[in-house]
C-alpha cells in the first residue's frame, strides 16, 4: 500500500508508473446507411455499403468504397451492427463479418427480435493496423434459401464504428 508519494513514484509495490504517450487526435468515426436496404443474396458474402458518417475525427472513413482506412499505426475496436427487414427462418444462417486488408478477421452473432420479425447481427474484435496500407470492410452472408435485405436509413440499423484503443 502506498503511503506516501515521491516523485513519479504512484505504485503500490514502490516503483516508477511509466505513462504511455495520449494521442489527442486519435481517429475514431461512426457510419452507417442512408442509401435504402441493401439486397443480400442467398449463400453468398455480401459487403455492407456505409454512405453517411455521424462523425469521422481523422478522416479516415471513406464512403465511397465503405473502408476504414486508420492513419495512425495502432490497435483498434471495431464494431459493427446489422439488421434485415424479414426473418429467414433460421437465425443461424446470418453472420456479419469484419474484414481486414479483404479476408475475414471476425465474425459476429446475433438473434430474432420477434416484435418486428427481423434478425439482428452484431460484431467487435480489437485488431491491429499499420497506419498506411490496412482498410477495413464489414460484410454479411446468410443461407436462408432466399434474397433477403438490409435495412437503411438510421444509424441503429445498420453501423460500423471504431477508435483507436492504443497507439505503437
Amino acid at each position: 500500500m502506498v503511503t506516501s508519494i515521491k516523485g513519479n513514484d504512484t505504485s503500490t509495490f514502490g516503483g516508477n508508473v511509466d505513462v504511455p504517450q495520449i494521442v489527442t487526435d486519435a481517429p475514431a468515426f461512426s457510419a452507417y446507411d442512408t442509401g435504402g436496404n441493401q439486397t443480400i443474396n442467398n449463400v453468398t458474402f455480401t459487403k455492407i455499403n456505409f454512405n453517411s458518417i455521424s462523425f469521422d475525427t481523422a478522416s479516415d472513413f471513406n464512403t465511397t468504397n465503405a473502408r476504414f482506412i486508420p492513419s495512425v499505426e495502432g490497435y483498434y475496436q471495431l464494431n459493427a451492427h446489422f439488421s434485415t427487414n424479414s426473418y429467414s427462418g433460421n437465425s443461424n444462417n446470418n453472420l456479419i463479418l469484419i474484414y481486414k486488408n479483404g479476408s475475414s478477421i471476425a465474425r459476429g452473432s446475433g438473434g430474432y427480435m420477434q416484435v418486428g420479425a427481423w434478425f439482428y447481427g452484431t460484431a467487435s474484435a480489437l485488431v491491429y493496423a499499420n497506419g498506411t496500407t490496412d482498410y477495413f470492410e464489414i460484410f454479411i452472408y446468410q443461407s436462408s434459401g432466399t434474397t433477403t435485405s438490409v435495412q437503411a436509413g438510421t444509424l441503429e440499423v445498420r453501423n460500423f464504428n471504431g477508435h483507436l484503443a492504443r497507439a505503437v
